[in-house]
C-alpha cells in the first residue's frame, strides 16, 4: 500500500461548528479524499463554497488542481458544489433543502474546517459547512477505504439556531463528474423478475432511480448504479467506471442532473417523498452511507472493489461459507406434517447437504397457517401440524449432522389474527381510510417502539424453541400504501423513515444478542437487497423465481454490485414454479452453484439417477465454493448480449479458480466450441483444468494444463451445442 497524503488544511478543534470562521478570508485550498489508486479533490474557495473537482484516479498531489480552478463569479458559481443547498445562486437539484420557521427556504452553506482521522483499514474525513443566518450545521463525512478504493459518504445536519426547523431534502451525497458521455447501467424489475439489467446513455436534463414502496424497496428497481465514462460502450475490463450504492432498506432516491455544459451530477439518498424531517433546536439527522468506487479496468473492476468492501466491511460475516441446504417451502408448502419434515431431512441429508429450513406454515393455532390468509402476528407453533414441537424437528436434524433454520415474517400480521384483533392500533393506517391488503396481511408500524418490542421478541421467542437454531430466514411479502401511525399523531411526515429505524433498531439488538445465527434477508425474493440491510444479515434471497434460465439475468445483474456469498441461488423441480419452464437438472445445479447452493424441492420425487447427480454435484460445490464466497469475480460474457453467460472466481493468490459456462439462448451450431476469454489468471502460470460433475467432458483440455496466458488468449473452447447446456471447470496451479 502506497503512503496516503494527508493535504488537508484548516484543522478546527470543534467539528459540530459553533462559531463563525475565518477561513474564507484564506486563499483557496484543497481537501483530498484518497484510496489507493482513486481520489476525491475537493476546492474550498476564498469565499467558503466548497466544490468537488476531480472523482476518479489519484493523481499524485492533489494541489495541483489550484491551478485549474477559477474564481470567476457567474451564473455557474454553483455548478459543482460538494453539498448543494436549496438557497442563494443554488437552482439545480438539491442535496439539502431546509424549511425554516421563518416561513424561508435559504441555505448558503460556508467551510468552517476539517478533520482527518485514521483506524484500521478505514481513513475518515469530516469537512465542516455552516449557513451563517440560519447557523444550520452540515458536516460531510468521507470514509475511504484504502485497500478496497472505495469512498462511503453521509451527512450530519444539526440545527443549530434557537427555532425548529423541516428538512425536506437531506441527501447522503452530491458527486461531481465530467465527462464526454455517461452511460448509465441499472436495475428494473417486479416479482420473480427482480434485478433486470437496463442501459442508457444520460442526455441533458435529469434521469431519476427512485422507489416509493416503503418497504420492498428493491424489488422495482435497485439503489445502485454502474457509470460507464466517456464512451458509448459497456466493458467488463476496460475504461473508467464509477459503481455507486445507497446503503439503506427504505424509499431512496438516486437522481443524474446533466447540466448545459455537459457536467454531471449525482445527488443520492432517502426519498424526500412524504418524509420532511423536522429538527428542533440542538438536534442531529445521520443520512446513510452513499457507496462509491471508481475503477480504469471496466465493470469488472468497479464490482470487484464493492465486493471487497462488502465482504469485509458491510456484510455480516461477509466471506464466511455458509452451509447448503433444502428449504421446505416449494416441496411442501403449507401441507406438512411432522414426519414429512423428518423424510425431508433425511433426504437432505443422504444428497449431502448441510442444513434443513422449515419455511411458512408451522404456527398459528386459534388461526392456524393453512395459507397465506391466516396466522400471521400468532407465532405460536401449530399443534395440529407439529404436535411434537420444533425442538423434535430440529433436534433430528441436529442428530442427521444438519444445521436447523426457519422462517419467520415478523413485520406482518394478517387481519385473521389474534394480534390484529388485540392491537388494531399497531397497524400502518390512515384514520378513517381502508387498511388496504397485499398478500392478505397488513403492515405492522415499525416507527411504534411497543412494535419494534414486539417484533424483536418474535425473533427472540422463535430462537428459544429448540436449543442452537441456527438460520432464521426473515421474510416481508408486501409493500406499504395508504400510509399513516397512529404512534406518530401529527407527525406523519416521519413515517417513512422512522420505519427504517426501527428496523434496525430491532437488527441492531439482534445482532447483540445473537452474533452467530445466520439470517437470511427475504422480502418476496429480492425486494431488501441492499448494503443497509446486509450490515445485519448474512445473504439475501435473490427472487422468488428458481427458474435457473431466468437466474442467469437476475444473479449476473445482482454481481455487479453484490458479492456472490449473500446470493442464495436454490435448485428446484421442473416444470419450474414460477415460469413453467423445464430445465435439465445439471443446468439447474451448475447455475445454483455459482451462488449459494440451495434445494427446493421434494427429495422424494427425485429419480434414482436424479438424486445420485445431486450428490455429485453437491460434493463437487463443497470443494471450490470458498472461491464463490471469497474469490474474485470476473464475468466474461454477458446473457444479456449474448446466447452464453460466463463467469469465474479466483482466489486472490491466483492458484486456483472456478469457471461457469453456459448457453442460455439458442444458437446455430458451428465447428468446434464457443471461444471464451478467461480473466484473471496467472498468465505465467500453468493450471489443470478439471470439468466437474461429468463422464465425458465438453472440452477437449479436460484434465490437462495448459498456462494462464493461453486459457485467457483464446484457447478455452467448451462445447455448448444447445439451449440449457452447461459446464463448470475447476482451476488447480501447477
Amino acid at each position: 500500500m502506497r503512503k496516503q497524503k494527508s493535504v488537508l488544511v484548516l484543522c478546527l478543534a470543534a467539528l459540530l461548528l459553533t462559531h463563525p470562521t475565518d477561513a474564507r478570508k484564506a486563499k483557496q485550498e484543497v481537501i483530498a479524499v484518497e484510496t489507493n489508486n482513486t481520489v476525491l479533490v475537493l476546492l474550498v474557495q476564498e469565499n467558503g463554497l466548497v466544490k468537488t473537482l476531480h472523482y476518479g484516479a489519484s493523481v499524485g498531489n492533489p494541489s495541483q488542481f489550484l491551478a485549474m480552478s477559477s474564481s470567476e463569479e457567474d451564473y455557474n458559481s454553483c455548478e459543482g458544489l460538494a453539498y448543494p443547498a436549496t438557497g442563494g445562486r443554488f437552482i439545480g437539484e438539491p442535496a439539502l433543502h431546509v424549511k425554516y420557521a421563518d416561513g424561508t427556504h435559504n441555505t448558503e452553506l460556508r467551510f468552517t474546517g476539517a478533520t482527518q482521522t485514521r483506524r484500521e483499514g478505514c481513513v475518515t474525513t469530516i469537512v465542516g459547512l455552516k449557513d451563517d443566518v440560519t447557523k444550520l450545521q452540515v458536516n460531510l463525512v468521507y470514509d475511504a477505504y484504502p485497500a478496497e478504493d472505495v469512498i462511503g459518504m453521509h451527512v450530519e445536519i444539526r440545527n443549530g439556531g434557537s427555532k425548529p426547523v423541516e428538512l425536506h431534502n437531506y441527501a447522503s451525497s452530491a458527486l461531481f463528474l465530467d465527462a464526454k458521455d455517461y452511460l448509465l447501467t441499472h436495475t428494473w424489475g417486479a416479482w420473480a423478475k427482480e434485478m433486470q439489467m437496463e442501459q442508457e446513455l444520460l442526455g441533458h436534463d435529469m434521469k431519476v432511480i427512485e422507489s416509493r414502496r416503503g418497504v420492498q424497496a428493491t424489488q422495482a428497481n435497485n439503489p445502485s448504479f454502474l457509470l460507464s465514462l466517456n464512451t458509448r460502450d459497456f466493458s467488463e475490463t476496460s475504461g473508467e467506471v464509477i459503481a455507486g450504492a445507497l446503503a439503506w432498506s427504505g424509499n431512496y432516491r438516486i437522481s443524474f442532473e446533466r447540466e448545459s455544459s455537459g457536467r454531471l451530477t449525482i445527488v443520492s439518498g432517502i426519498s424526500p417523498h412524504a418524509s420532511a424531517w423536522p429538527l428542533a433546536a440542538g438536534e442531529s439527522f445521520t443520512t446513510p452511507d452513499m457507496l462509491y468506487t471508481w475503477s480504469c479496468e471496466g465493470a469488472g473492476g468497479a464490482s470487484r472493489n464493492l465486493h471487497r468492501w462488502g465482504r469485509k466491511y458491510s456484510v455480516y460475516g461477509g466471506g464466511t461459507v455458509n452451509p447448503t441446504l433444502l428449504n421446505s417451502w416449494e416441496g411442501a408448502y403449507f401441507n406438512f406434517t411432522t414426519e414429512t419434515l423428518l423424510r425431508m431431512i433425511d433426504d437432505a441429508t443422504g444428497m449431502g447437504l448441510e442444513m434443513f429450513v422449515l419455511d411458512d406454515g408451522w404456527f398459528g393455532n386459534a388461526f392456524p397457517r393453512n395459507s397465506d390468509n391466516a396466522g400471521l402476528g400468532d407465532w405460536e407453533v401449530n399443534v395440529s401440524k407439529l404436535p411434537e414441537g420444533i425442538d423434535y424437528v430440529a433436534s433430528y436434524a441436529h442428530s442427521k449432522g444438519l444445521k436447523f433454520g426457519i422462517w419467520i415474517e415478523p413485520e406482518m400480521v394478517n387481519p385473521d389474527s389474534e394480534l390484529a384483533h388485540s392491537h388494531p392500533e399497531w397497524v400502518v393506517q390512515s384514520p378513517g381510510r381502508e387498511i388496504y391488503q397485499g398478500r392478505n396481511q397488513w403492515v405492522l408500524d415499525l416507527s411504534n417502539p411497543a412494535v419494534e418490542d414486539f417484533v424483536y421478541g418474535i425473533f427472540d421467542r422463535t430462537m428459544q424453541l429448540a436449543p442452537n437454531i441456527d438460520y432464521i430466514k426473515w421474510d416481508c411479502n408486501r409493500v406499504i400504501q395508504s400510509f399513516g401511525s397512529p404512534y406518530l399523531g401529527a407527525v406523519q411526515d416521519k413515517f417513512y423513515v422512522a420505519y427504517v429505524q426501527g428496523l434496525y433498531n430491532v437488527m441492531r439488538r439482534i445482532r447483540e444478542k445473537y452474533p452467530h445465527v445466520l439470517i437470511q434477508c427475504c422480502s418476496s425474493g429480492g425486494g431488501r437487497v441492499d448494503y443497509g440491510s446486509l450490515r445485519y444479515c448474512n445473504e439475501v434471497w435473490t427472487s422468488d423465481d428458481t427458474d435457473a434460465l431466468q437466474r442467469a439475468f437476475i444473479q449476473y445483474s445482482q454481481s455487479l454490485i453484490y458479492p456472490a456469498c449473500v446470493m442464495a441461488s436454490h435448485v428446484s423441480t421442473v416444470p419450474n414454479h414460477q415460469t413453467g419452464n423445464v430445465t435439465p437438472l445439471k443446468f439447474r445445479f451448475d447455475m445454483a452453484c455459482s451462488g449459494r447452493l440451495g434445494m427446493e424441492l421434494q427429495p422424494r420425487n427425485l429419480s434414482d439417477g436424479e438424486r445420485a447427480l445431486a450428490e455429485r454435484c453437491i460434493g463437487s460445490y463443497k470443494q471450490y465454493r470458498d472461491l464463490v464466497f471469497g474469490g474474485d469475480l470476473y464475468r466474461f460474457a454477458s446473457p444479456y448480449d449474448s446466447p452464453y453467460y460466463g463467469l469465474m472466481y479466483v482466489s486472490e493468490d491466483r492458484s486456483r479458480a472456478v469457471v461457469f459456462t453456459y448457453c442460455v439462448a439458442y444458437e446455430p451450431r458451428t465447428v468446434g466450441g464457443k471461444v471464451f476469454r478467461l480473466q484473471g489468471l496467472d498468465p505465467a502460470r500453468t493450471y489443470k483444468v478439471v470439468e466437474q460433475n461429468v463422464d465425458a467432458s465438453c472440452w477437449w483440455g479436460h484434465d490437462k494444463a495448459f498456462t494462464g496466458s493461453f486459457l485467457m488468449g483464446g484457447g478455452f473452447n467448451p462445447r455448448l451445442p444447445q439451449l440449457y447446456s452447461s459446464a463448470v471447470f475447476v482451476l488447480e496451479a501447477e
